[in-house]
């Protein structure tokens, strides 16, 4: 099963940095998930900072970010630190995650085809349906756009 937008997105609980995510802890709140490929590497890197850089403003919008990985918690948990992410990473190691948002593609890199996270946002609205999702993200001004998607909902 997949999610679909202007569905609610089941229930889910995760390994996550700061203890494990729950999706229904965060009702009444604008969610945004956002997936990426791998910590440490140059893309996510800025991706990541460029959410920490503007995460007052996205706490003004009434939102909470959550970015997500198949990196293991141990990693998340330095790539944390590393960066002084303001907000939690979730480990979607066994790709469940992955799955339900249907993000996993294969890519080339270095000639070869190999598997691997698709750079992908989902918003879900206070009551946990999704009402966005952006795919195929390329990193500059994606926290913009996705800033402007929040102050809408």
């Amino acid at each position: 099963m997949t999610v679909s937008l202007n569905q609610a997105v089941p229930d889910f609980r995760a390994p996550a940095t700061g203890g494990e995510f729950h999706l229904a802890g965060q009702r009444g709140k604008t969610v945004v998930l956002y997936f990426y490929p791998k910590d440490n590497t140059p893309g996510c890197t800025t991706e990541a900072m460029n959410f920490r850089d503007q995460y007052a403003e996205v706490e003004a919008a009434g939102a909470v970010v959550f970015g997500i990985s198949r990196d293991s918690l141990k990693s998340h948990e330095n790539f944390k630190t590393k960066l002084e992410l303001p907000f939690e990473l979730i480990s979607d190691a066994d790709e469940a995650l992955c799955g339900l948002f249907d993000v996993i593609k294969m890519k080339k890199m270095y000639g070869k085809e190999v598997r691997g996270i698709e750079r992908s946002t989902f918003i879900l609205d206070g009551k946990g349906i999704l009402r966005h999702e952006m795919r195929g993200i390329k990193v500059p001004n994606h926290v913009d756009e996705v800033l402007e998607l929040i102050r809408k909902i």
